[in-house]
């Protein structure tokens, strides 16, 4: 299996060797774990170095920061770091209510689709409360190497999105969300990845989440669409592999 999106940065994992100790044992070839602020960028090559071609890194722009000084700090790390992803950048209409914030935030959104295709990167995209809005910047743009992360829009939107060859991560959350249910059910096989999200939305509410626990979405995917966890496992892990070229 192959855990496509974790934030393995943040200040909860003191215990990070064990993290990943756990997650290999749990069967896990691979890790892709994201920074949303340049300031994690230190800490990022720290859990790199723990485990060398375990972990690869996304970098990417948390949509509520909106700083111009930060983009070009997000900019210059996705010019010069080892990376296999941008993301997640994106919007965020949870947070964001004001029409002028989204405004700003489509604008950091759409400079960063045009980035990761001028450096011919895969994009991964957040997208809370804003899952149709997000797919159609990124069709007005040409976006077509895209990951919806953890999407929480209509599965017909999904579907849509999908038929253009985007692909959907399904989060641990998925063994309580009905919408993620809904998704992984709407949605192709062939279109899905899988994520944990770690340090949240945990199969287990409020209890930190980390990468050991991607089974859990292994088997509520393989569950919902009627298939053998293998099948799930094959599918997924070419879809990762292919989609990032690891």
């Amino acid at each position: 299996m192959i855990d496509v999106h974790a934030h393995l940065t943040d200040n909860s994992y003191s215990d990070l060797p064990e993290v990943l100790k756990r997650a290999k044992e749990a069967g896990l070839e691979h890790i892709i774990i994201s920074i949303t602020d340049p300031s994690e960028i230190g800490r990022a090559r720290e859990v790199l170095a723990i485990m060398p071609g375990f972990i690869s890194l996304n970098v990417g722009f948390d949509p509520m920061t909106l700083s111009e000084e930060k983009y070009r700090d997000f900019e210059r790390l996705v010019e010069s770091e080892h990376i296999v992803g941008v993301g997640e950048v994106g919007l965020d209409h949870f947070y964001a209510r004001d029409h002028g914030i989204r405004d700003l935030q489509e604008q950091f959104f759409r400079r960063s689709i045009r980035l990761a295709m001028r450096r011919e990167l895969p994009l991964v995209v957040h997208s809370r409360s804003a899952g149709r809005a997000a797919l159609e910047v990124l069709y007005s743009e040409g976006a077509d190497r895209v990951l919806m992360h953890a999407f929480d829009g209509k599965s017909g939107d999904a579907r849509m999105a999908a038929e253009r060859g985007f692909y959907f991560s399904i989060p641990t959350s998925v063994v309580y969300s009905q919408q993620k249910q809904k998704l992984v059910k709407n949605l192709p096989l062939e279109s899905l990845m899988l994520e944990t999200d770690s340090p949240v939305l945990s199969p287990i509410r409020g209890v930190r989440n980390e990468p050991a626990n991607l089974i859990y979405a292994l088997k509520k995917v393989a569950e919902i669409k009627g298939v053998t966890e293998e099948e799930v496992v094959k599918i997924t892990t070419w879809n990762a592999k292919n989609f990032f070229r690891l």
